[in-house]
């Protein structure tokens, strides 16, 4: 079982692509809760140079609310991550975690459908990019 979904962003910079990335989770009822620069953090905290890779934090806060009402520590898991990489080549490539594959591990069957509900919002998500 994969723990992603992805889609390969061509003609676009690594700017726009977290622009757009981020107004299609907003379509689907997640705010971007943190934004973390890898490559940046990399730089600053041991030199060393990484390719452009931002995870975005993504939340969607009834969906949120509701599995933290089932299970109280399943904010170990929350955000959502999407991260947005630069290729060599130039290409953007934008993954989002499979929610489902994440969740699998908590034994709550009221997860479940949850964890479908997100999973088919972060992969139309990622078919619309």
């Amino acid at each position: 079982m994969s723990y992603y979904f992805n889609k390969i962003l061509k003609d676009r910079s690594f700017n726009e692509a977290i622009e757009l990335v981020t107004a299609e989770l907003k379509k689907e009822g997640f705010g971007v809760l943190t934004q973390i620069s890898i490559d940046e953090t990399l730089k600053n905290k041991i030199g060393v140079d990484f390719k452009k890779y931002t995870i975005l934090g993504a939340c969607n806060p009834r969906a949120a609310y509701k599995a933290l009402q089932s299970e109280d520590k399943i904010g170990l898991f929350l955000p959502c991550n999407v991260i947005v990489e630069a290729h060599e080549n130039g290409d953007i490539e934008v993954s989002a975690v499979d929610p489902i594959a994440s969740m699998s591990s908590v034994k709550n069957e009221a997860l479940g459908s949850i964890a479908s509900e997100i999973q088919q919002k972060l992969k139309k998500v990622i078919a619309n990019l």
